[in-house]
């Protein structure tokens, strides 16, 4: 895939199954990935693996973050969040390591985390597959960040699901970039 198309045809797709990237295909992507903007080669990053029977405990994990915040939460509604993971047949965790850089402002290493994240977005549906990125409340949870060993200073940037788009696959809404553009004089 040429890299223009490839940038101009990626979009999320909620619906994934398998096969989910193997380890070759899911290396050149993390490869990509240390490839985003890294002002001064700080590697704001780090990325957990979350595969198999490991997503059912992220999920109990997450259901368990959420039941902290809403002691009300239903049955059915603690059950879909623990299946949530079950999406799609991989996930991968997005951790921002955030450090204290004078001449590195932390926005500036938030963005290198985006960055990072869209450059292994798209690797992935260079090779084929596709993800969605989802982030949550569950994100800042204090208990869901101990359960992911969180150290002090990082923060979990998104949770990518990551497989094989379903049937009937999204195709690219193009925007007209004059409306987002000006230019100054």
């Amino acid at each position: 895939m040429e890299l223009l198309e490839g940038l101009l045809s990626r979009v999320s797709q909620p619906v994934l199954v398998e096969p989910a990237p193997d380890d070759q295909s899911l290396y050149r992507s993390f490869q990509a990935a240390l490839r985003a903007p890294d002002h001064r080669g700080l590697h704001p990053w780090r990325y957990l693996i979350v595969r198999q029977d490991a997503r059912l405990r992220l999920g109990a994990i997450l259901a368990a973050s959420q039941a902290g915040l809403k002691p009300d939460l239903s049955d059915v509604e603690q059950q879909r969040l623990c299946h949530q993971p079950l999406r799609a047949p991989l996930l991968v965790v997005a951790i921002n390591v955030l450090q204290s850089d004078t001449s590195v402002p932390e926005v500036e290493q938030v963005l290198s985390m985006g960055a990072s994240i869209q450059n292994f977005m798209l690797a992935l549906h260079a090779q084929g597959f596709a993800a969605i990125w989802r982030t949550g409340v569950m994100a800042e949870d204090a208990g869901v960040r101990a359960a992911l060993c969180l150290k002090a200073g990082e923060r979990i940037a998104g949770i990518l699901y990551v497989g094989t788009a379903d049937q009937g696959e999204r195709r690219a809404v193009m925007l007209d970039p004059t409306v987002y553009m000006t230019e100054w004089s």
